[in-house]
């Protein structure tokens, strides 16, 4: 499967995109939102991984923008956050509209079972 990192961390994206690729997935990655919805328009992903805490948009922002695009509506979402409390994930998922929630800092175990939804 193809999957779209974006994430401020350069930390968190290698690691995310270590992970994803050792399980044998194609990865991209942005380290902010820019462009991220031009290239969604011409690829195609399983999922996209989003960052909820980023400097110049954030993920919420980010995915509601992504919700109101027609070509981009049904895109997986899901978002990968240091924001890990039940009413934070909670929100992720039934308010902000993203598809499951991965708390960081992420392993294989939490990541591979975020994929089986996919």
């Amino acid at each position: 499967m193809r999957f779209l990192v974006v994430d401020d961390s350069s930390v968190d994206r290698h690691l995310m995109t270590s992970l994803l690729e050792d399980m044998g997935h194609q990865v991209e990655v942005f380290q902010s939102t820019e462009g991220v919805l031009d290239k969604m328009k011409s690829s195609d992903y399983a999922a996209v991984i989003l960052d909820i805490v980023m400097p110049e948009q954030d993920g919420y922002k980010f995915l509601r923008e992504l919700r109101l695009n027609p070509s981009t509506k049904q895109q997986y979402v899901i978002f990968c956050s240091s924001k890990k409390t039940p009413i934070e994930i909670d929100y992720g998922i039934k308010r902000a509209g993203a598809n499951d929630y991965i708390p960081k800092p992420v392993t294989r175990s939490t990541l591979e079972a975020a994929l089986q939804k996919v």
